[in-house]
């Protein structure tokens, strides 16, 4: 069965700087992308982003609001990924702090 993760990550930025440094991680991961296996699609509305990232046949499809103090993920894993959720939970949330630490 499928398996929605829910994360907020806390910021001290600005929205518009912690808008930008998330576009800038998404666009780094379109460019890296596995000799193109992975589609990306990603598109923003105001501050919020809804993405898709396509591989062998399977979606990993995801939103994330770019809030003043906070920022709110939303990702939906197909069923080969959900027994993982925990661990993918953990790595977006530290992740996403690293990058949204206030430098």
């Amino acid at each position: 069965m499928a398996e929605t993760i829910k994360i907020d990550i806390p910021h001290k930025l600005t929205r518009e700087a912690a808008r930008r440094r998330i576009a800038e991680s998404f666009g780094k991961l379109r460019d890296q992308a596995i000799g193109g296996m992975v589609k990306f699609e990603d598109v923003w509305t105001g501050d919020r982003l809804d993405f898709r990232a396509r591989m062998l046949g399977q979606s990993v499809v995801g939103r994330l609001d770019v809030l003043d103090t906070s920022v709110h993920v939303e990702i939906e894993l197909p069923m080969f990924l959900a027994a993982i959720a925990n661990t993918i939970k953990g790595k977006l949330q530290k992740g996403g702090q690293v990058l949204l630490e206030k430098k």
